[in-house]
């Protein structure tokens, strides 16, 4: 049984390791091991608790999956959906996008990116009702669709 709740900074080493374990796939779809989820430090992360919330999933005592948004004019930024490699296609993501929706129950607007190769991310958000309305190069090996959901 997965519980969802919100993270503290104490966390941050543990969501850090999950991160830079759940983005070596997203880093080996683009040849790409210095993208920036991978080259993120702690202390980076730990200054993100002060502007943004973070969920964790917790599994037999352990953190699974983690997500984190912010607001700022009304929208409200989700980021770093990451799940265990062994824990991928049973959910988790979903609930996790659901549970960080719902913390903002006063935005009208949800936005994100992931990889335009990214194929399975972006199936995902597309699921959940989000819609590609802009791309960004990040560097000559990497491109980022921008998505929205509105409601």
């Amino acid at each position: 049984m997965i519980s969802i709740i919100r993270s503290e900074r104490s966390d941050a080493k543990e969501i850090l390791e999950l991160q830079k374990l759940a983005y070596q796939a997203e880093a080996r779809l683009y040849n790409d091991f210095f993208i920036p989820p991978l080259v993120q430090t702690l202390d980076d992360l730990e200054a993100e608790y002060g502007t943004h919330l973070f969920l964790k999933v917790l599994w037999h005592r352990g953190i699974i999956g983690s997500v984190r948004a912010h607001k700022e004019d009304g929208t409200c930024h989700i980021g770093r959906l990451i799940v265990h490699p062994d824990h991928q296609n049973h959910g988790i993501g979903t609930q996790l996008m659901h549970r960080i929706e719902a913390e903002f129950p006063d935005c009208s607007r949800f936005e994100l990116f992931t990889g335009t190769r990214s194929e399975k991310n972006l199936g995902l958000y597309r699921k959940l009702g989000y819609r590609v309305f802009r791309h960004e190069k990040l560097n000559e090996k990497v491109e980022l669709a921008y998505l929205e959901k509105v409601r």
